[in-house]
């Protein structure tokens, strides 16, 4: 019972601080826009009537919280809603700060949670049809997708002089939380063509909107391009080297010569069995009760090695091994010289770049509407807090008192979780990888350390793999200890082939190509298999 009371007076205080911030913002000249979802968003946000967009939106709770948001209901469909702002908001006028709130109650598998911040309708697009096509000035927030993983920020802005509006992109963007907590984005625009990008506050990317390393394309063209028009001239030379015209092939040159010839010192091996089979039917093998020779053909029993061959050095027709011939020249060709008449690569000459311009900082379009427009194969990702403000305290007043307290809430719930699925595993689990950390430092695991460290800091990160992982680092530090003690895998005698075992007198000369063991081993495996011929083969 005083559980249940301490949880309804600590949600009445978060509901009171909130009602009291969300008074203050109301009242503040630096908020532009503010959306808290306290109220149902029909009539407020209008939901596309674009055939595509048949996602449902749903006015809901956050999981664990009294705190309602705009939900995304469905999984593998394409949403889209937006909200006219009652003013437009310049962001040309000093410091403007982008914040909202997305939390990934199913996580995030392949999917956006970002939003556009849309230009006046003047630009070409009316809120029922809100598509991919509206025009919008900035696009800011998670997205992941296969090698996707990133918090996108994209500024859309006009070329003065070709008219032309280019999407420019953050270059090396953080990447999206992977938990399923209430998390919250902010973007700020300063002044001084600076942008950082905040994640629940803290700093996780810092850029200059005008430098070429942190956004691409950058927003100031090159000076020059490459002419079109200039075209490589027939008499371009670009070798840099060429045959050489002079060289002559030696007379004593053999082309047909073969890479490798019969070594004429072998000998057959003392032991040798020239008249026994490499494999033998197996004597074991009957013929099945349902085989119809009239439709499955002669039934032939499958092959096995033969076990007098197992002792000898080899069964079967012997052959000299073959060794590299040392008359092998190959293909004569003329050696590359210095080309006399090389020019370089090729490339058109540089002209003045008609589109050129400079800048001293970005010309944003005003923000007329904020919208969202995503598909996803998740539901379950919930919107809120939605905040456009010029004043950075005011930003992270909103963060501390809105939405720390619901994500403290949230984390600690996590914690809990994860100690009672782990239970009475927590303290052996940090026992044994404390044992695996010690054991990763013996010097024999040579190349495969990194590899164990790796599988040690999943497994502390993530205590529901540690039992995948424990095995998988006694699998790698077994199989290293193999390998110690027997020096890696032998090779059983060569069967007779033809080109078999080398005797020792040819121990010195080449073997046969590498290929021929390995060809000769799916061979043995092939004919081991029943030789069963199938009705489709008949």
């Amino acid at each position: 019972m005083e559980e249940r009371n301490r949880r309804m007076w600590t949600q009445f205080a978060l509901l009171l601080l909130a009602g009291c911030f969300v008074s203050q913002l109301c009242a503040s000249s630096d908020v532009k826009f503010y959306e808290s979802f306290d109220e149902a968003f029909d009539g407020r946000w209008i939901v596309s009537e674009k055939e595509e967009f048949n996602g449902v939106w749903k006015h809901a709770k956050s999981e664990g919280h009294d705190d309602h948001g705009l939900l995304v209901s469905e999984k593998a469909k394409k949403y889209a809603i937006v909200k006219e702002l009652d003013t437009v908001v310049s962001l040309n006028d000093g410091t403007m700060v982008l914040q909202y709130e997305v939390r990934l109650q199913e996580g995030l598998e392949c999917g956006g949670a970002y939003l556009k911040y849309l230009r006046p309708q003047e630009a070409g697009w009316i809120p029922k049809e809100f598509s991919n096509e509206s025009p919008y000035t900035i696009m800011f927030g998670p997205d992941r997708c296969g090698a996707t993983d990133k918090i996108h920020f994209i500024l859309k802005h006009k070329n003065p002089k070709s008219g032309e509006y280019i999407e420019h992109h953050l270059k090396f963007p953080p990447s999206v939380p992977s938990d399923k907590l209430t998390h919250v984005y902010t973007a700020v625009l300063k002044p001084n063509n600076e942008l950082l990008i905040l994640v629940d506050g803290e700093q996780k990317k810092k850029a200059d909107l005008l430098s070429d390393y942190d956004i691409e394309p950058p927003l100031i063209p090159a000076e020059t391009i490459p002419d079109p028009d200039d075209k490589k001239p027939e008499d371009w030379d670009e070798r840099e080297k060429i045959p050489d015209p002079d060289a002559k092939k030696p007379d004593d040159w053999d082309e047909d010569a073969p890479m490798e010839i019969e070594d004429e010192d072998a000998e057959k091996p003392e032991g040798w069995l020239d008249d026994e089979p490499e494999e033998i039917d197996d004597p074991e093998a009957t013929k099945p009760e349902d085989w119809v020779d009239d439709e499955d053909g002669e039934w032939e029993a499958p092959k096995i090695d033969n076990p007098k061959c197992e002792l000898v050095p080899g069964c079967g027709e012997w052959t000299r091994p073959m060794k590299r011939n040392p008359a092998y020249n190959g293909k004569w060709h003329a050696p590359l010289i210095e080309n006399p008449n090389y020019k370089g690569v090729w490339k058109p000459r540089d002209i003045p770049n008609p589109n050129y311009f400079k800048l001293d900082r970005p010309n944003f379009e005003p923000i007329a509407a904020i919208g969202i427009e995503i598909w996803t194969m998740q539901d379950g990702i919930l919107f809120d807090n939605i905040m456009i403000t010029s004043d950075e305290k005011v930003a992270e007043s909103y963060r501390m008192t809105a939405w720390k307290p619901k994500f403290d809430t949230e984390k600690e719930k996590q914690k809990a979780e994860e100690a009672a699925s782990t239970g009475g595993l927590k303290g052996f689990q940090k026992m044994v990888l404390d044992l695996l950390y010690k054991v990763a430092d013996i010097p024999f695991l040579g190349e495969h350390k990194s590899k164990v460290l790796d599988l040690l800091e999943k497994a502390e990160k993530q205590p529901n793999l540690t039992v995948g992982a424990v095995i998988s680092i006694i699998i790698i530090i077994f199989t290293v200890f193999l390998k110690l003690i027997f020096g890696g895998t032998q090779q059983q005698p060569a069967k007779a082939t033809g080109k078999a075992k080398k005797s020792d007198g040819a121990e010195a000369s080449t073997s046969n190509k590498e290929g021929a063991t390995e060809k000769k081993e799916d061979q043995n495996e092939d004919a081991a298999a029943p030789r069963r011929r199938t009705r489709r083969e008949n």
